[in-house]
C-alpha cells in the first residue's frame, strides 16, 4: 500500500494463511523470535507485556554481530485479534511511560478468511518523510518476508 496522508503515512503488507487464526495467533504471540524479522537476521525478545501499556522490547542481531534494538510500548493488545505498539512511548529506568523519538505505530492482525486466516501488519507515520525513510528501508521486503515466515510456521 501507498502511504498519504489519507491513511495516516500507512504501509502494510497482507497474507492468507491455511491456518485457523487460534493457531496463527500462538505463533504470532508466543514464537515471535521463530519469524519476526527476515532470516539470517535474529530476534532476541527482551520483554512482552501483553496488555495496554505494557512493554514491548527486543533486540534484532545481524549475521555480522549487528543490533538493532526495538523498545516501545503496546497500545492496544486484544487477544485473538490484534496488537498495536508504538516507539513513541518507553520505558524509563523506573519502569514509568517516557516520551520517545517516534518513528512508527504498528499494528499486526489477523481474521477468520474461509477455511484460514488473513494476517495484516500495518505501519502508520507521523509524516510523509518518515514513511518514505520506512518504505527506503525495505519495508515491503522486510516486513513480507516475516509475513511468509510466519505463514511457514503456521502452515506447516
Amino acid at each position: 500500500m501507498t502511504a498519504t496522508q489519507e491513511n495516516s503515512w500507512e504501509l502494510s503488507v497482507s497474507t492468507y494463511i491455511a491456518a485457523p487464526p487460534e493457531k496463527v495467533w500462538d505463533i504470532m504471540t508466543n514464537r515471535m523470535e521463530e519469524y519476526w524479522c527476515p532470516k539470517p537476521w535474529r530476534t532476541e525478545i527482551i520483554e512482552q507485556q501483553w496488555y495496554a501499556g505494557g512493554r514491548s522490547a527486543m533486540v534484532m542481531k545481524g549475521p555480522e554481530g549487528e543490533e538493532h534494538r526495538l523498545e516501545g510500548t503496546f497500545l492496544e493488545v486484544v487477544p485473538g485479534v490484534r496488537f498495536v505498539t508504538t516507539d513513541a512511548v518507553v520505558r524509563g529506568t523506573d519502569g514509568s511511560l517516557m516520551p520517545s523519538a517516534p518513528f512508527m505505530l504498528g499494528i499486526w492482525e489477523i481474521a477468520p478468511e474461509g477455511d484460514g486466516t488473513r494476517y495484516t501488519a500495518r505501519s502508520r507515520h507521523w509524516d510523509e518523510a518518515t514513511a518514505k525513510q520506512h518504505d527506503d528501508m525495505g519495508f515491503q521486503q522486510g516486513w513480507g518476508t516475516c509475513a511468509e515466515q510466519l505463514k511457514e510456521l503456521a502452515e506447516g
